[in-house]
């Protein structure tokens, strides 16, 4: 790499940082007051209401895909080439949002009047729980359809780097969430017939109280198709829709199969199950938080020199944080458990096989950039496709079984083929120069170090907690003496404005 390029992907790296820093701080400020809900509602709910929230939660995401239609991607991508080509930018921007969002509003909208139609039917296929209160269906469709309408405003702040609107906005949606749920159970609605339902309709208010705010933030434009417009979107959506669905469908596909495929308390286990998901909320953040900086920024017009060498690194540095927040939350998962409800907790064991296909999922993310900056986007169904059958294959074989221990390892095991498939694709048609090696170190000395905490037999808790950090601060020093990094200026550098 020449002395150029290395000075330009070391900037653009500080600014990934300081962006990811801005998302991070916003999501896990709103997060922390959205998974608040979870020790609410598993003190509050027993553990087959609760598994009506996490079987309700486990859809909504597979509906936003098929229903935003990859073009959340696709505006990143067309507002880049717009900016390329020249000419009158803001107005091909214009275009371009009003199409997008067009679409997609039009496909909620439609979406919410045919589950409102055929209600008493939908209700059947999801469960004798819903049969008893079609109206849980009706607020959920209701749901779906403000936050796909949504979605693309928040996409418009994102790129137009208006980071400090796009967080106030989701901090408004979590805060009013979380304020109604507690309102609602202090004046006793959750102890009524609707009972889990009213948890739905917090949310909905929030989420159509947000949607008004997006939309005035956002600017003033019509919703008018450019059908023309449109079809080129598509041809570079289609394929990310497909993967989007198969993607979401390997996310929800463990939660399903728990509701069908265990012979008895299947609910019961489903509510086990995605209570201990949400425990490993931290490494779910910092995925996110990456997430939103990093697709817009790997998305803009780079020179494929600077962008090959800006993807090596992120990735290297995103496996050295995941791997330390693993060790950070696996090594300590006892308090974590306390988190969620006393009949929740005997699922806790799973928690090291979640946060690994966690970690295993923001290196997938990794591996996409550069298929979706190529306009090669069929390879995302490809591996997305793969997920879905290893998700499926390995949760036949095993959730009858092991229930949601079964779930837990179809679901890391999904993930693993997703990435296996994603490097050997990389390798083919765009070599990029991983430091596998390096990223190797820091995955195998985490392992390392978290089983020599789990084999000590430690009767303490205080001297089992203090061998679990010197494990972890172990991992940290190495860590930044492998990278040389300079801690001080790192953290100068993110807080420094401008």
């Amino acid at each position: 790499m020449c002395a150029h390029t290395h000075i330009c992907v070391k900037a653009m790296l500080e600014k990934l940082a300081k962006q990811t820093a801005i998302y991070g701080i916003s999501t896990i400020l709103g997060r922390m007051l959205s998974y608040l809900l979870t020790p609410f509602y598993t003190r509050i709910f027993g553990v087959e209401s609760y598994g009506i929230i996490t079987d309700v939660y486990a859809l909504i995401p597979f509906a936003l895909v098929v229903l935003t239609m990859g073009m959340e991607s696709s505006y990143f991508r067309f507002a880049a080439k717009a900016e390329a080509e020249g000419g009158d930018i803001e107005k091909s921007k214009r275009k371009l949002f009003a199409t997008t969002w067009g679409i997609t509003s039009l496909a909620a909208v439609l979406f919410f009047v045919v589950v409102v139609l055929f209600r008493n039917e939908v209700s059947a296929l999801m469960g004798e729980a819903y049969v008893a209160n079609p109206l849980y269906v009706v607020t959920v469709a209701a749901i779906v359809m403000a936050d796909v309408t949504m979605c693309l405003p928040f996409s418009r702040l994102r790129e137009q780097g208006r980071a400090l609107t796009f967080v106030s906005l989701k901090l408004l949606n979590i805060l009013l969430q979380v304020g109604m749920a507690v309102a609602f159970w202090g004046v006793g609605l959750f102890d009524t017939e609707f009972g889990v339902g009213w948890a739905f309709v917090a949310n909905l208010v929030a989420s159509m109280v947000t949607l008004v705010a997006v939309v005035v933030a956002s600017g003033r434009v019509s919703l008018r198709i450019d059908w023309a417009l449109l079809l080129v979107i598509f041809g570079y959506s289609l394929p990310l829709l497909l993967s989007g669905v198969a993607g979401t469908a390997g996310e929800f596909l463990d939660r399903q199969l728990i509701k069908y495929l265990v012979p008895t308390e299947s609910m019961a286990q489903l509510g086990i199950y995605g209570a201990i998901t949400k425990i490993a909320v931290v490494l779910t953040l910092f995925t996110q938080m990456y997430r939103l900086a990093a697709e817009p920024f790997f998305l803009a017009n780079y020179r494929k020199e600077e962008f090959v060498a800006m993807n090596a690194a992120a990735l290297k540095y995103y496996i050295m944080v995941s791997m330390a927040l693993f060790l950070g939350i696996a090594l300590y998962r006892d308090a974590f458990a306390l988190i969620v409800g006393r009949s929740f907790r005997e699922g806790i064991d799973i928690l090291p096989v979640v946060l690994g296909a966690n970690v295993l999922s923001g290196v997938w993310l990794n591996l996409s950039f550069w298929y979706k900056r190529e306009e090669k986007t069929q390879f995302a169904l490809w591996v997305t496709l793969a997920g879905v059958a290893a998700s499926a294959g390995f949760g036949l074989l095993l959730i009858p079984q092991l229930g949601y221990y079964g779930a837990a390892w179809s679901r890391f095991a999904a993930e693993v083929v997703m990435v296996a498939i994603s490097i050997v694709l990389n390798r083919i048609y765009y070599p990029t120069p991983y430091a596998f090696g390096r990223m190797a170190e820091y995955v195998v000395l985490a392992l390392a170090l978290f089983f020599v905490a789990e084999c000590v037999e430690v009767e303490s808790v205080v001297l089992r907690y203090t061998l679990s950090t010197v494990m972890l601060v172990i991992y940290l020093v190495y860590a930044v003496w492998r990278e040389k990094i300079d801690v001080k200026s790192f953290v100068k550098h993110i807080l420094r404005r401008g």
